[in-house]
């Protein structure tokens, strides 16, 4: 008997695995030579008469706990910062209705994203959560400190930054389809890309797509960097810095969606009906979907790393430099790690890794400063920062509210050069990175700044330039 018989059957679907390993037992016992679906139907009415069975026993003993379930209350959660909009604390209280939650945060950036908002940090207990995670897997931030004359770009002439404007408009591409024609080598692409169908059937886009960047607040960009004591390897002084900010690409979001919707497919029945937790529908670590979306997830998150590293030797080269240290950090994943002496899964959407001296950075926007940072610590936040300054409108609200000729000037008064950019994307569009720095100054220190000078970005039709 297959999955969908047992459950029309009227068998709850977290005691299907245990079904069908109790019917494979009996097939398996030549002595035993009931039909499977007689014996489960009278199990589903009187579950008790066969605790004592054979080989239906634990089926039985599944049937009884799933009808004497009683969820757990929800867990607590903490908040940084005061700008936080009603719709994201609505989803971070749903997760803590997760049965498997087990701790839960929200970064001052945070606004309301798909399951879990963005800005959203949630421990789970075997079990991952897709939308937990996001669909842009393993978005993450590479920055490249260079061996450049920070002079060049601060002046930021046109006709001086050419070459600088070339290697980023050269060396790489942006938009949801964006492909190489000729692929980019990395030995990501040796990898294992069989541990799940659906990174196996997308293993060519993932090649094409190498070195890439996305659509939205994806970036690439050249910006001055003040260090102010010495640090990173580092003596104090001006760097020119080549940011990024980009994931896993069409690849992460096809795993994103094939696995959430298997979870959902497996939700148990009583959550049908709940919109709230349908959105953050789990996979057990100890089940294969489960196992099999924990392995496409970390292929993604090296994969997203291998994409950075691409984008960041193609624009350097281009661009006549070297690196002298780089810096980088996921966010859109799940880490297994131990907090309060148990080890859980660590889901952080939009948000970055804080834990005791982790670095990261966190960018603000295409005219704001980015931070380069040493995390803190921290229990409560289970070891989390914010991932960037955070939206403080919709992509529509801000393309009915805005228009290029004010943000010109502004940005021209930022000394910032737009190569390419969405009206969506302007600093109005976004938080104040300031005020959210100093909400979480408990949780991460700024070793540097970073502030953006020539910026390219997807363009959605509009026309950022004079």
């Amino acid at each position: 008997m297959n999955k969908k018989k047992l459950i029309d059957l009227g068998l709850p679907r977290m005691s299907v695995p245990t079904a069908i390993a109790c019917i494979q037992e009996a097939a398996a016992d030549k002595f035993d030579k009931r039909k499977p679906k007689v014996v489960i139907a009278q199990l589903i009415d009187t579950p008790e008469s066969f605790l004592d069975d054979t080989h239906f026993g634990p089926l039985a003993q599944s049937v009884i706990q799933e009808r004497e379930f009683k969820d757990p209350p929800p867990i607590s959660y903490k908040i940084w910062g005061d700008d936080i909009d009603s719709g994201a604390i609505h989803q971070i209280q749903n997760a803590c209705r997760v049965p498997y939650a087990r701790g839960a945060a929200v970064m001052p950036d945070a606004h309301v994203g798909y399951g879990l908002p963005i800005g959203g940090v949630l421990a789970t207990e075997g079990v991952v959560i897709p939308y937990a995670v996001g669909v842009d897997i393993a978005c993450r931030m590479r920055l490249s400190i260079t061996d450049l004359n920070p002079d060049l770009v601060e002046t930021n002439d046109v006709k001086a930054c050419h070459e600088l404007d070339k290697a980023l408009t050269d060396g790489t591409l942006f938009g949801m389809g964006g492909r190489f024609k000729k692929p980019n080598q990395h030995k990501v692409m040796d990898q294992d890309w069989t541990v799940s169908s659906v990174t196996r059937e997308n293993k060519d886009r993932a090649w094409k797509q190498l070195g890439s960047s996305g659509s939205g607040n994806h970036f690439a960009e050249w910006g001055v960097i003040t260090l102010p004591e010495p640090d990173l390897g580092l003596p104090a002084g001006r760097y020119v810095g080549l940011l990024s900010h980009s994931g896993s690409r069409g690849t992460g979001a096809a795993v994103c969606q094939r696995f959430s919707s298997i979870a959902r497919q497996n939700l148990p029945a009583r959550y049908e009906d709940d919109s709230g937790l349908s959105h953050l529908a789990w996979l057990s670590l100890e089940e294969q979907a489960g196992q099999e979306y924990w392995a496409a997830m970390n292929l993604m998150g090296d994969y997203a790393a291998a994409n950075h590293f691409v984008l960041h030797q193609r624009v350097l080269k281009l661009a006549g430099a070297e690196a002298l240290t780089v810096v980088e950090n996921h966010h859109n994943f799940a880490w297994k790690e131990t907090h309060e002496g148990r080890e859980v899964i660590v889901h952080r959407k939009g948000a970055t890794p804080a834990g005791i001296g982790a670095l990261g950075v966190i960018p603000g926007s295409m005219a704001t400063p980015a931070f380069i940072v040493r995390g803190k610590g921290g229990t409560g936040s289970l070891d989390s920062a914010a991932h960037g300054a955070g939206r403080c409108m919709s992509r529509t609200a801000a393309k009915a509210k805005f228009n290029w000729g004010s943000w010109r000037d502004h940005l021209r008064h930022k000394n910032v050069r737009l190569l390419a950019g969405g009206l969506d994307e302007v600093p109005g569009a976004y938080k104040d990175i300031h005020q959210v720095m100093a909400a979480q100054a408990d949780l991460v220190d700024t070793l540097a700044t970073f502030q953006p000078r020539i910026v390219m970005m997807c363009g959605d039709g509009s026309r950022p330039e004079d």
